[in-house]
């Protein structure tokens, strides 16, 4: 499914991610974030996402290429496509 471990990002990198508008919890867009130093930590690692800085979790679901994340959020949203 081209998931990237956390534990395999560097500063840089591109990564590409399923997210949640919060105003409206229904919808999931695939958003692509950068890899960036962690401002206040520096030995841990950052999503810079829509002008924001989130702390990378072990559970969190980045991909390598839009199109693996684009086919995860449309397996999620509709888990009886293709079958």
């Amino acid at each position: 499914m081209d998931l990237i471990d956390p534990k395999n990002l560097k500063n840089g990198d591109e990564v590409y991610v399923i997210y949640r508008n919060p105003h409206v919890p229904s919808v999931s867009n695939v958003k692509a974030g950068e890899i960036v130093q962690h401002p206040k930590d520096p030995n841990a690692l950052a999503l810079f996402l829509n002008e924001t800085l989130h702390v990378i979790e072990d559970d969190d679901a980045l991909f390598s290429t839009q199109a693996a994340a684009e086919k995860a959020c449309s397996e999620a949203m509709d888990p009886y496509d293709g079958l």
